[in-house]
C-alpha cells in the first residue's frame, strides 16, 4: 500500500508537470498535494514498515519528537490545500471571467506559500508544547505511530496548557479550513442550479467531483478516527482506524483523480506513450 501510495501520486505530479494541458492551477494544486501525500506517508509508514520487520518496536525520544512535527505539518498542509483547491474550484465556477486574473501563478504560488508557512509555525508551536513535558523512561505508545494526544497522555507533568492549546489550534486550523470549503461548495452548488442546461450543470459539476471525493475521504476518516477515539478509550482501535486516514486515504487520492478525470487519464497515458 506504501509502495501503491508513492508511485500513483508520483505519477499524477509527473502527469501535471510533462503535459502543458495541466499547467493550470487546478493541477498546480493537485501536484501539490500529491507530493505532501507522499510525505504525509512517509513520515510514518516506512517507521513501521521496519518495526513489522525487525520485530523491534522502538523509538528515541528525539525520533519520536520528530516524527510528530513532519506529521503535524503535512497534516495540516492536506488540510490547507484541500481548503485552497476548493476555493480555486469556486472562483472557477462562480466567476469564470475573473478566474485566470485572480488565479495567477503569483497568487497561486503566495496560496501555496502560506499553507507550507502555517502549517510549519502549528507543527513548531505543537513540538515545542510537548518539548516542555515530563516523561518516565520505557513508555509504550499504544499506536503504530508517535500520535500527539496518546504521547501527551504518558506525560508524568501537568497537560492542561498542551489540551487548551490542541482544542484551539484543531478549531482555528482544522475548522477555518472547512468552513472555508462547506461555504466554496454552497455557492458552487447555488451556481450550478443556476445553470439552465442539464449538460452544463454536469459539466461543472465534473470538474469539481474528484476534490469533493477526496474532501469526504479525508475529512470523513479523520473525524472517524477522533470520534471514535473520544467514544470508545480504546487506544488499539484508535490506531486501526487511524490506519485509514494516513494510508488508505492518501492511496485512493491519485485513483480518484485519475478514474475520474479524462484530463489527466490523457496525460498519463501521454506520459506512457512517450516512456515507450
Amino acid at each position: 500500500m506504501y509502495l501503491v501510495t508513492v508511485l500513483g501520486n508520483l505519477l499524477i505530479i509527473l502527469a501535471t508537470i510533462s503535459d502543458s494541458h495541466l499547467h493550470t492551477p487546478m493541477y498546480f494544486f493537485l501536484s501539490n498535494l500529491s507530493f505532501v501525500d507522499i510525505c504525509f506517508t512517509s513520515t510514518t509508514i516506512p517507521k513501521m514498515l521496519v518495526n513489522i520487520q525487525t520485530q523491534r518496536k522502538t523509538i528515541t525520544y528525539t525520533g519520536c519528537i520528530t516524527q510528530m512535527c513532519f506529521f503535524f505539518i503535512f497534516v495540516e498542509l492536506d488540510n490547507f490545500l484541500l481548503a485552497v483547491m476548493a476555493y480555486d474550484r469556486f472562483l472557477a465556477i462562480c466567476h469564470p471571467l475573473h478566474y485566470m486574473v485572480i488565479m495567477n501563478p503569483w497568487i497561486c504560488g503566495l496560496l501555496v506559500l502560506v499553507c507550507w508557512i502555517l502549517s510549519a509555525l502549528h507543527a513548531l508551536l505543537q513540538s515545542l508544547m510537548i518539548l516542555q513535558l515530563s516523561f518516565c523512561r520505557n513508555l509504550e505508545i499504544p499506536h503504530f505511530f508517535c500520535e500527539r494526544n496518546q504521547v501527551v497522555q504518558l506525560a508524568c507533568s501537568d497537560t492542561f496548557l498542551n489540551d487548551m492549546v490542541m482544542y484551539f489550534a484543531s478549531v482555528l486550523l482544522g475548522g477555518g479550513p472547512l468552513a472555508g470549503i462547506l461555504y466554496s461548495y454552497s455557492k458552487i452548488v447555488s451556481s450550478i442550479r443556476a445553470i439552465s442546461s442539464a449538460q452544463g450543470r454536469y459539466k461543472a459539476f465534473s470538474t469539481c467531483a474528484s476534490h469533493l471525493s477526496i474532501v469526504s475521504l479525508f475529512y470523513g476518516t479523520g473525524l472517524g478516527v477522533y470520534i471514535s477515539s473520544s467514544a470508545t478509550r480504546n487506544s488499539h482501535s484508535s490506531a486501526t482506524a487511524s490506519v485509514m486516514y494516513t494510508v488508505v486515504t492518501p492511496m485512493l487520492n491519485p485513483f480518484i483523480y485519475s478514474l475520474r478525470n479524462n484530463d489527466v487519464k490523457r496525460a498519463l497515458r501521454r506520459l506512457f506513450g512517450r516512456q515507450l
